[in-house]
């Protein structure tokens, strides 16, 4: 099973591929300061793989290199941030 995730600017998300079929997405809008995390989804039938947390982890890396911050409207991605010490410097309501 290959898995990638890549950004669809155009439709302001992240996707996650498994075997180069679209399972599920991050949206995001973008501020000049922050990128705001609205809605995150995964497939029903890739629920429990795992790609939640690697779509998200792979978005906020890409929000690092940019030098920018997170605001995570979208549960999911708040949970993450919760959860996962070394990327709570990213999220702006910190």
């Amino acid at each position: 099973m290959a898995t990638a995730v890549t950004r669809n600017e155009d439709r302001s998300r992240w996707e996650v591929r498994v075997d180069d079929q679209l399972v599920g997405f991050a949206a995001y809008q973008r501020t000049p300061d922050e990128i705001v995390f609205t809605h995150t989804e995964i497939d029903d039938g890739h629920e429990g793989e795992g790609l939640g947390g690697h779509l998200v982890r792979a978005a906020l890396d890409d929000v690092r290199a940019e030098g920018l911050k997170a605001l995570p409207i979208c549960p999911f991605v708040q949970a993450f941030l919760d959860r996962h010490e070394d990327y709570q410097d990213l999220d702006s309501r910190r």
